[in-house]
C-alpha cells in the first residue's frame, strides 16, 4: 500500500503501464498519462469542473448514433481531426492535400455511372462536376474508386433528412481510361456542423460559430496508393477563414463556374443557368505501414 499525492500519483500510473507488451501502446499509454496528469495540475482542475467533463464525454457519446459521430465532432473542432491529418500526410507538392473526414462519411454508396444526377430530382442550382485522378508521376489512373458526398441547398446532408428514401446527394464513381470522371448534383451551401448536442454547447459558451464552407467531399482510393480523403470548397462560399473544423487548406478552394443555359460538357441542354467545378486529383503512393485497426471502408478495396 503507497500513499499517493499531487507529486507522486503520476509516476505511478506511469510505471504501471511500462510492463504494457505491446511497445506502442506503452508509449502511447505513458505519454497520454503524463500529459493529462500535467494539464489538470496546470489548471489546477477542481472536482465539479472534473465531473462536467465526464458527464460533458458521457453526454457525447450517448448523442452518437448511426448516422451521427458526436466524438468526431468533437475532434474536429478541437483541431486534433487536422492535427492528426497534418501529422500523417506529409505529402509532396504534386499530390493533393487531405482534410477531415467528417462525420456524415457512409460506407459502400451506391454506385453510379458518369454523368448521372446524384441529387435525385432535388431542387437547387445545378452543379456539373468533372475531374481526374492521376498518380504523382502524372498517370492517369483507369478504375479509382471515387466516393463523393455533400451538403444540399440548406446545408443538410441526406443522413440529416427524414424525407429522403435513397442516398442523395452521395454516391460512388469509378474513372475511366483516361482517369476522368463527371457527376451532376446541386450546388451545396455553407452549413452549420450539429450544434444541438455537447460539442454545440462547447462551441456556444466559447461563443464559436459552428459553420463550414460550401464543399464537396471526396474520397479517392486506387490501388498502390494511400486513399485520399478531402474537400473541394467553394472560393464564393463565407467562413473559408474561420471553417469551425479548421479544415481549409488554399489548394482545396476552387472557383465554382457560374454558367449560361445552353449545351454542358456532357451534351445535357441546360434551359437555365448551371456552375461547373473542375478538378484534378492526384494520389500519393501507399507506404506499407500497418494499421493497429481499420477505423473505416477502404474504397479501393
Amino acid at each position: 500500500m503507497r500513499d499517493y499525492d499531487e507529486s507522486t500519483i503520476t509516476r505511478a500510473v506511469v510505471d504501471s503501464f511500462r510492463i504494457t507488451p505491446d511497445p506502442r501502446l506503452r508509449q502511447i499509454m505513458i505519454s497520454l498519462t503524463e500529459h493529462l496528469h500535467d494539464f489538470v495540475r496546470d489548471v489546477e482542475l477542481t472536482f465539479a469542473e472534473w465531473q462536467y467533463a465526464i458527464e460533458f464525454l458521457t453526454r457525447t457519446g450517448q448523442t452518437c448514433t448511426a448516422t451521427r459521430q458526436e466524438f468526431i465532432l468533437l475532434s474536429d473542432t478541437l483541431g486534433v481531426s487536422m492535427l492528426v491529418d497534418a501529422i500523417n500526410h506529409g505529402a509532396p507538392e504534386e499530390v493533393t492535400e487531405t482534410t477531415v473526414l467528417g462525420p456524415f462519411y457512409v460506407q459502400n454508396p451506391p454506385e453510379l455511372p458518369h454523368g448521372a444526377d446524384v441529387s435525385h430530382g432535388q431542387s437547387g442550382e445545378p452543379l456539373y462536376v468533372e475531374g481526374t485522378v492521376r498518380s504523382a508521376d502524372g498517370q492517369m489512373l483507369d478504375g479509382a474508386v471515387i466516393d463523393i458526398w455533400h451538403s444540399d441547398p440548406d446545408g443538410f446532408y441526406d443522413v440529416q433528412r427524414s424525407d429522403l428514401e435513397e442516398p442523395t446527394f452521395r454516391a460512388r464513381f469509378r474513372t475511366d481510361v483516361q482517369g476522368q470522371f463527371h457527376f451532376w448534383s446541386i450546388m451545396p451551401k455553407f452549413y452549420p456542423i450539429p450544434d444541438d448536442g455537447p460539442v454545440g454547447e462547447m462551441l456556444k459558451a466559447t461563443e464559436r460559430h459552428p459553420y463550414r464552407p460550401a464543399h464537396v467531399h471526396f474520397m479517392i482510393g486506387a490501388p498502390g496508393h494511400e486513399t485520399l480523403i478531402t474537400h473541394v470548397y467553394a472560393a464564393d462560399s463565407p467562413y473559408l477563414d474561420s471553417d469551425a473544423v479548421f479544415g481549409v487548406k488554399r489548394s482545396l478552394v476552387a472557383a465554382i463556374i457560374h454558367e449560361a443555359p445552353g449545351i454542358a460538357p456532357d451534351g445535357r441542354v441546360m434551359d437555365k443557368p448551371w456552375r461547373r467545378l473542375s478538378y484534378d486529383f492526384s494520389l500519393k503512393p501507399a507506404e506499407q505501414v500497418p494499421l493497429p485497426f481499420r477505423a473505416r471502408s477502404d474504397p479501393a478495396e
